[in-house]
């Protein structure tokens, strides 16, 4: 039987290089590679997407909406690493491990929207407390997420990494401050949440890394469980998955590190606090499982791989 062929629309992008660099070495698939003249060339786009058997799109919203369009094939099936169908009918969220039956959902469908980055880590704790029925939906939540610079796309990263650089990026620099941050509908949507939450991004002097934290006032919650409970319901909702850990009760030091999982594709939660009040903390790669390689877990689910193949444990 032939290798599935594998097409990266958007390979000289952040996201499609940190793809093929987890998929270059696979004997498993035929990855299949445009001529560079040729990469933004219409037809040639066109021939390659419905030649593939499963395709990631890693380019800019726009861009992302003509690629499907130009999809005739019925067997092509699509993982999109945009925000243009994270929230649209027909594509499923690809979170594998977020809710019951994600998994499966993956597993069989034609299109897949790879999950932001912030709204990884945002859903990582909130959604299974939400699904759990002990954070209500309307509660007023609040979220701030600190996240290396390498999210943000190449026109950043030059702008980080470029000598004689402007001396303020040295300091962490809050962006979005309008509170409408483009991961803000999926955070929503995914969540279940009756409103979004206020939310607010974080750029760090650092390349890869992030870290999502959500606090809690524990009197609002159903049942006004203490910080310790709200970690043992988050342990047992991700008892034996590969991919997310739940640290034990407090974490294992008095402060999280924002690249401590840079280059790994896992995401670890730590939950602290008292009886009143909880923190719900994320850390992970902003380009691991915050967007490469998710892409590639998801892409090993669709195409009947084990799941962590070419993922970085």
């Amino acid at each position: 039987m032939s290798n599935p062929k594998v097409y990266i629309d958007g390979k000289e992008g952040t996201t499609g290089l940190q793809i093929y660099e987890r998929l270059g070495g696979r004997r498993d698939i035929d990855l299949l590679l445009i001529d560079e003249d040729k990469r933004k060339d219409p037809d040639e786009r066109k021939k390659f997407l419905n030649a593939a058997d499963l395709v990631f799109l890693c380019l800019p919203d726009a861009a992302a909406r003509e690629a499907v369009a130009m999809i005739e094939n019925p067997k092509t099936r699509v993982i999109d690493a945009s925000t243009a169908h994270r929230t649209a009918p027909g594509w499923v969220y690809g979170f594998p491990e977020l809710l019951p039956g994600q998994r499966q959902r993956i597993k069989f469908a034609g299109r897949v929207a790879n999950p932001g980055c912030h709204a990884t880590g945002f859903l990582s704790t909130v959604a299974p407390l939400v699904e759990l029925g002990v954070l209500p939906r309307d509660y007023p939540l609040a979220c701030w997420s600190l996240t290396g610079y390498t999210g943000g796309g190449k026109k950043l990263i030059a702008e980080y990494e470029a000598p004689g650089r402007d001396p303020r990026l040295d300091a962490p620099a809050p962006y979005a401050l309008g509170l409408q941050h483009k991961h803000l509908p999926e955070m929503q949507a995914v969540a279940g949440l009756d409103c979004p939450p206020a939310f607010l991004p974080v750029l760090g002097d650092i390349p890869q890394g992030m870290v999502t934290c959500v606090l809690l006032q524990n009197r609002l919650l159903s049942g006004a469980p203490g910080a310790q409970d709200i970690r043992d319901l988050l342990g047992e909702y991700y008892q034996d998955q590969a991919l997310v850990e739940v640290a034990p009760f407090g974490g294992d030091g008095p402060r999280l590190y924002t690249g401590e999982l840079a280059g790994s594709d896992k995401l670890r939660i730590t939950v602290s606090g008292t009886q009143e009040q909880t923190l719900l903390a994320a850390q992970f790669d902003n380009l691991g499982k915050g967007a490469s390689g998710a892409a590639v877990q998801n892409m090993n689910l669709m195409l009947g791989f084990p799941e962590t193949e070419g993922l970085n444990l």
